[in-house]
């Protein structure tokens, strides 16, 4: 056949490049054109035919070939835009050099030697070539954008034509006005061409070799990835004349996409969809596009950097995306977005009928930048309960990445996003609307808002997700502490795992096992603040969950600050009393093993003690007696409230047995340890799942510090100057000693003198969020060795414990107990109740008005943009994209310096 022998004429002359003694002459036409004349090689075909050793090999041992094979490959490109690329034979030429090009580029950045040949101009006149003198000036990058551009709005090529047959028939490509040829109805533009799969499948691969410029960050390691990318800054600057167009055609085609269409079941089994490929690169390009304002603006590693206007200006991407303004704008973005997102969630009785997509991470980054952009945007997403469109998808992806170790980098985004809305009155307010949604996921059935299903996933993903989640801890605390101040009614289930997560990190081996331990306290005592200060009247739930559990804080006032107390209780942990084994493994449990509290650990190769001081917390099914009995006999029952998270015996009106059993019964929770209720996941979930062997995962940069990420302001300006009660909460806020230090480990001495600063509650700088775990780095895939043994040099002093459990704020829990235990025993012992139900109502008709401690402010800590964030956003997004360009593999095997690719 025909194609055979080309392919056979194109292999030999790849073969010739480097068999060749001499360089061959730039004038050669005959040679050259053998590239990509005459033949038409799928994208696949180039890929096999032109393998990376002889790539390598060309640059390394005739570097002027393969620099002669780009300037030919561009300046063809160059003379089709020039003719305006109307035949077909041109058209499948100018295929054949994108094709060549997107397969060859990342060998050039690979080599530091040829940073700079794309920069350098082309050369004049190749030997009598017809080459135009214009290039002669500009740089070959420039050169090859440029046509790259105009190629993307080539009417009967890439766009379809509105003049028809005639001589006048093809507009001259270097001056048609490409505005009139937007690709999608949206934002700036309101006719909807005609669908056309051939055009979709070369606008594909235009942008694929676009991406590949692109992809030069790639190559730098993480230190240099700050470095302005000169392609992005060409591409997104004036001297770019499509730079308008080509923003407006990428955001409508991935805004206006509907992968199920009209609904016909298995469609995309039927027909194949051009546009999924399209919109997957259009985003992949306005996030790496929309990346480049710190880069073009030097180091900016600073923790306070703003986006100023001249880097916005630079970008003219940035700059449109934050001038749209129209609320019909807006909502058409939002509406795009959220139902791109919701995809892989929707739900159909016939299995597999409904395309699939997975661009979700690239949405999620792309949400991300649009809200830091576009404050505007933000506050018209938080106007309506739309926000509860994207918090849904965003739950659902955390909570089934939960075990899965390459996708560490999702559960991030998802985090990063939720607390940038957290920072956000309306996103609270907006919390308490019922949710109603039957998307299967892996917890337990609850009948409550969307509140409760954030509580309820953020339970799942501390109490069973994998080591790598830790520094995440402190963000999802420092979410509920945000939104708390505005949740009007928690569900029983809800209220049961938050005192789940106060009970296992209030134990007192845990609290002294590391010097930040004590900080999750604080965060979880300022979420109950929160609540009874300002909406104790629909929380009767959380109300009698915390008298039923009172001996958790009755325990954390108590805490022993002796040195003979403080080892005891770290002795008592390594006797097998927290369920743990020696050296912090934790292996299953003598008792309770049938309660989903009871996880085995011993298959994780833990190499971070801290983590499993953590997880034995949570999950041993006597984590409350874990710093011994200090809590005394008459609670003892109570603990399998929470240490059981697999029970729900609350939610049973009839749990507890006989009303013989228990006068106080209600009270003191002993019903729980007589119910055999195991609580239920959702109709038709999958428990999370942990990575495949041998998945591929691009390494991350470490999280960066919380401190760095947010700022604390008050919800009521006017208070902002006024000294705050010690009920605040937040664990600590004036400065540390040492305010930047990498990972708590590193601290060597646990005194008082060394930490007090970090333990004062007050309100007046974001440093109490410096804390351990979001420093500790553990996001590098390769977790550092010397992590363990640092965790065991670690030694808690009574001057330490006593800085901050003096601060500890305990007053207004302490105040309700006070008022509300006596009252609840009371009406018990006279009414005879032994039903929770009657309590419940009695809570729901109490008040506390006049009695508890002045409110304190509502304190809220915001995302603030900063470096650290955008390095790690950059790598991040990198990642993603080389792991999800697999046909063809463009960066595959390629030495990549920016991130690792590792097998799991």
């Amino acid at each position: 056949m025909g194609n055979t022998d080309t392919k056979l004429n194109f292999r030999k002359a790849i073969v010739q490049l480097t068999s060749k003694s001499q360089p061959i002459d730039a004038s050669d036409d005959a040679f050259w054109e053998q590239f990509w004349c005459e033949h038409n090689t799928p994208v696949q075909d180039v890929f096999a035919l032109v393998p990376a050793n002889e790539i390598r090999k060309v640059r390394d041992v005739m570097p002027t070939n393969l620099a002669t094979l780009c300037y030919k490959a561009t300046e063809r490109m160059i003379r089709a835009v020039d003719n305006s690329c109307r035949t077909q034979g041109e058209q499948q030429t100018v295929l054949n050099c994108v094709r060549l090009l997107t397969r060859i580029l990342p060998y050039v950045f690979e080599d530091v030697q040829w940073k700079d040949f794309f920069w350098s101009s082309l050369p004049s006149g190749s030997g009598g070539s017809s080459e135009k003198e214009e290039p002669g000036s500009v740089p070959l990058a420039q050169s090859l954008l440029n046509a790259i551009c105009d190629l993307l709005f080539c009417p009967d090529f890439t766009v379809v034509g509105y003049r028809k047959s005639g001589p006048e028939k093809a507009e001259e490509l270097n001056s048609i006005d490409s505005c009139e040829y937007i690709w999608e109805a949206g934002v700036g533009f309101a006719q909807s061409p005609p669908c056309n799969g051939s055009m979709d499948a070369r606008r594909t691969e235009l942008l694929k070799l676009l991406l590949t410029c692109f992809s030069e960050t790639m190559y730098r390691p993480p230190t240099a990835s700050d470095e302005p990318n000169r392609w992005i800054v060409h591409f997104t600057s004036a001297d770019n004349r499509h730079a308008l167009p080509l923003f407006t055609s990428l955001l409508n085609t991935v805004c206006a996409y509907d992968p199920v269409g009209i609904g016909v079941p298995y469609n995309h089994l039927l027909f194949t969809d051009t546009l999924e490929p399209l919109v997957e690169v259009c985003l992949q390009i306005l996030i790496v596009t929309l990346d480049h304002d710190i880069t073009s603006n030097g180091p900016a590693q600073s923790s306070a950097y703003i986006h100023d206007d001249s880097t916005i200006a630079d970008n003219l991407f940035i700059n449109y995306l934050s001038r749209i303004h129209r609320d019909d704008d807006f909502q058409f973005i939002l509406k795009g977005v959220t139902r791109l997102l919701n995809n892989p969630l929707v739900q159909s009785y016939l299995p597999n009928s409904t395309k699939r997509l997975h661009c979700h991470q690239e949405l999620l980054v792309f949400f991300w930048k649009i809200c830091d952009y576009n404050k505007k945007f933000l506050y018209f997403v938080l106007k309506s309960s739309d926000v509860l469109d994207i918090l849904v998808p965003i739950l659902y992806h955390l909570n089934d990445s939960r075990a899965d170790q390459s996708r560490v980098g999702l559960m991030h985004i998802g985090v990063f996003i939720l607390l940038l809305l957290s920072g956000e009155r309306n996103f609270g307010v907006r919390l308490n609307k019922p949710y109603t949604a039957t998307v299967p996921m892996d917890i337990p059935v609850f009948t409550g808002t969307h509140a409760d299903l954030l509580i309820t996933v953020f339970h799942k993903i501390i109490a069973t997700g994998h080591q790598r989640l830790q520094p995440l801890f402190d963000c999802l605390l420092t979410i509920l502490v945000n939104v708390s101040p505005y949740l009007k009614t928690l569900s029983m289930v809800a209220s049961i795992k938050l005192l789940h997560l106060l009970e296992a990190f209030s134990t007192p081996w845990f609290l002294y096992s590391a010097p930040s331990n004590h900080h999750l306290v604080f965060f979880l005592l300022e979420i109950f603040n929160n609540i009874i200060q300002y909406q104790f009247d629909g929380n009767s739930n959380l109300v009698y969950t915390i008298i039923r559990k009172r001996q958790v804080f009755h325990a954390l006032a108590n805490l022993p600050t002796d040195a003979a107390g403080i080892a005891r209780c770290l002795s008592n942990r390594k006797g097998g009393a927290g369920g743990g084994g020696a050296g912090g493994r934790m292996v299953g449990s003598s008792h309770g093993s049938a309660s989903s509290g009871s996880r085995s650990l011993a298959g994780h190769d833990d190499d971070a003690a801290d983590y499993q001081q953590r997880k034995a917390a949570l999950t041993a099914p006597g984590a409350a007696a874990a710093g011994g009995d200090e809590s005394g006999g008459e609670e003892g029952g109570d603990r399998s409230i929470v240490t059981r998270t697999g029970r729900l015996g609350l939610r049973e009106p009839d749990v507890g047995g006989a009303a013989g059993e228990r006068e106080h019964g209600t009270v003191t929770g002993d019903e729980d340890a007589r119910s055999d209720i195991v609580e239920e996941s959702m109709e038709g979930s999958h428990p999370a799942q942990e990575a495949e062997p041998g998945t591929l995962k691009a390494t991350l940069l470490d999280t960066p510090n919380l401190a760095q990420i947010t700022e604390r302001e008050s919800a009521h300006p006017t208070d902002l100057a006024s000294p705050t009660s010690p009920s605040v909460g937040g664990d600590g806020a004036e400065p540390l000693g040492k305010p930047n230090v990498g990972s708590d480990e590193e601290e060597p001495e646990a005194n008082g003198a060394t930490r007090k600063g970090a333990d004062e509650p007050s309100s007046k700088t974001p440093s109490p969020l410096r804390r351990a775990v979001a420093q500790r780095g553990s996001l590098r895939v390769t977790p550092a060795p010397v992590h363990g043994n640092q965790v065991k040099q670690w030694q808690p002093t009574p001057e330490w414990v006593q800085s901050w459990r003096s601060k500890l704020p305990l007053q207004t829990i302490m105040r309700l107990l006070q008022v509300l235990v006596p009252q609840v025993e009371k009406i018990c012992i006279d009414k005879g109740l032994t039903d929770e139900s009657e309590i419940l109502k009695f809570l729901q008709h109490g008040t506390l008005v006049g009695l508890l401690p002045v409110p304190h402010p509502i304190l809220i800590r915001k995302y603030q943009a900063n470096g650290g964030t955008t390095a790690w956003f950059r790598t991040y997004m990198w990642g993603v994209i080389y792991l999800r360009n697999v046909d063809p593999a463009v960066w595959y095997d390629t030495e990549v310096k920016l991130f690792e690719i590792q097998r799991v």
